[in-house]
């Protein structure tokens, strides 16, 4: 079967394993936001902590993705909830990172003129300072996804839902039938899903980021 004939057949079935990875990377991502800019807020101007946190978020970039989604499987078994959690620890760290860097990087005039206007700590986080550093949180969140999109295809090794189902799917039966097929179009799915969530965050920061920051 040619590949554009395995397509037209099996496109209802691709379309939905891409829905369903979409799903648990904009999950995790979600759940990651509120922890990596959660987790920055608290730690900046705190040097130990912030070393602290950059340092345990940052190792977990270095445990393997296929090793991270089996020593997850005796604590949430097989499923959406090894998935989920692996994604997030993979996506904190981005976020993290440049929400501190966002942070550090508001001019402490602004901030010492929104002092002298006797706003509280807490406006002036949410009124002066997040706003001001949120094209470079931005940027995090959207280096976090995609990269987030890659490894959910190894999900698939703990029975995750997704595109990997099919490159997992076709390498496992290698030289079989449309097993080429199923492995290139899941590849190329994760690719094409790559892409489009690239391209809604660009919409995303034109429409959340003031025009004098862009």
């Amino acid at each position: 079967m040619s590949f554009s004939d395995y397509l037209s057949e099996r496109w209802p079935t691709i379309a939905r394993l891409a829905a369903e990875h979409a799903e648990v990377v904009l999950i995790a991502v979600a759940v990651a936001t509120v922890v990596g800019i959660g987790l920055g807020v608290a730690v900046e101007g705190r040097p130990r902590a912030r070393g602290l946190a950059l340092g345990v978020a940052g190792t977990m970039l270095t445990v393997p993705s296929l090793a991270l989604f089996g020593l997850l499987i005796p604590l949430f078994g097989l499923g959406l909830a090894p998935t989920i959690t692996a994604l997030v620890l993979y996506a904190v760290f981005p976020i993290l990172r440049n929400t501190i860097t966002g942070l550090d990087g508001v001019p402490g005039a602004v901030e010492e003129a929104a002092r002298g206007m006797g706003m509280s700590p807490l406006s002036r986080l949410l009124r002066i300072r997040l706003p001001l550093a949120w094209p470079v949180v931005l940027t995090g969140i959207r280096v976090a996804t995609i990269m987030t999109v890659a490894i959910a295809a190894i999900a698939a090794a703990v029975a995750g839902p997704g595109l990997g189902e099919l490159i997992f799917g076709g390498l496992a039966r290698i030289g079989g039938a449309n097993a080429l097929n199923d492995t290139l179009a899941g590849t190329l799915g994760v690719a094409v899903l790559a892409l489009l969530l690239d391209l809604l965050f660009v919409v995303l920061s034109r429409l959340t980021t003031a025009r004098g920051l862009r």
